[in-house]
């Protein structure tokens, strides 16, 4: 893992690590955002809101990012936000689906809609991050 608060310019805490686009990155995803959100003194419903986007996040970079890799950031941009990201290096920019009743899978984007308070996708030179951010309540700091 890469904690990046150091780097020049940078005015917030991150973390962020490359890992293999494989299915079995999901749950070490999951624990990076876990470990940052204790780190920055965030409480347990931040920290597992914010797994369960970086989650989806990541299912959908491996099954639709066609890379060898993901990047997984976990950052704190300010006193009240937690940030998750994923990067992968397809241009291909992810769309929400509304999956039928019983269908396995499709509901990775709706589930991060619906507990985020904001997402997005940043199109990069060589690929594109899609992020989701939440809001820190006053009890869960």
């Amino acid at each position: 893992m890469t904690d990046e608060q150091v780097r020049p310019g940078r005015q917030h805490p991150r973390q962020s690590v490359t890992l293999a686009s494989e299915a079995v990155t999901v749950p070490v995803a999951r624990q990076i955002v876990r470990e940052a959100c204790e780190a920055w003194g965030m409480g347990a419903d931040a920290a597992e809101t914010g797994a369960l986007l970086m989650s989806e996040l990541v299912t959908n970079a491996v099954r639709h990012g066609h890379s060898h890799s993901v990047r997984v950031i976990a950052e704190h941009p300010r006193p009240d936000r937690l940030r998750v990201a994923v990067v992968d290096k397809s241009l291909r920019m992810p769309e929400m689906h509304h999956a039928k009743p019983g269908a396995f899978g499709g509901r990775g984007l709706l589930l991060v809609d619906l507990l985020s308070d904001r997402w997005g996708t940043d199109l990069l030179p060589w690929g594109k991050r899609v992020w989701a951010e939440i809001v820190i309540k006053a009890a869960d700091q």
